[in-house]
């Protein structure tokens, strides 16, 4: 785990966070409470702001940078899954962003949606809430169900838990 100061800005750190091995965290970084950044992710808030809401995880080899002055904004209780690159764009609260996603600058996304594996966000497009989001361009497949909103914010719970494994039972051990 690093965390880097750049000209003059440092990363805030909320309390119960845990920052893997491999991960770097640079700059105007904002991390809530219970924040999971999982290993070899890159956090670079160098010319922007970057913030992740309390008891968010941002899973293995994520990246997430920003443009000149267009921040990276992310709700609390989001998940976003491994190799996700986010880029300037709006992630509302309870939503989860599937493995391999581009998200690029000026996308939001709104409350409890869900972006599927593999998706492809193109610049400047607005996203509801509660709604399916899939394919290159990503558009509105359908309403989420009850049970898939559900599923979303379990996928948060769970993302906590584990994180909290990782930080209380020292499970991960340099060999």
């Amino acid at each position: 785990m690093s965390l880097f100061n750049y000209k003059g800005h440092c990363p805030a750190v909320g309390s119960g966070v845990f920052i893997a091995n491999g991960a770097q965290v640079i700059g105007r970084v904002t991390l809530g409470n219970d924040v999971g950044i999982w290993f070899n992710t890159v956090i670079r808030g160098d010319v922007g702001n970057i913030e992740i809401g309390a008891k968010t995880n941002i899973q293995d080899g994520s990246v997430l940078h920003i443009t000149d002055n267009i921040d990276l904004e992310i709700g609390r209780s989001v998940t976003i899954g491994h190799n996700a690159i986010l880029h300037s764009c709006k992630i509302a609260d309870f939503c989860l962003i599937g493995m391999g996603s581009l998200l690029m600058d000026n996308v939001v996304v709104g409350k409890e949606s869900l972006v599927a594996a593999g998706a492809v966000c193109p610049p400047n497009k607005v996203y509801g809430e509660r709604k399916l989001i899939r394919g290159n361009p990503a558009v509105e497949v359908r309403d989420l169900t009850l049970d898939e909103v559900k599923g979303l914010h379990l996928s948060a719970d769970h993302y906590v838990e584990r994180k909290d494994e990782y930080l209380n039972n020292n499970l991960v051990k340099k060999i």
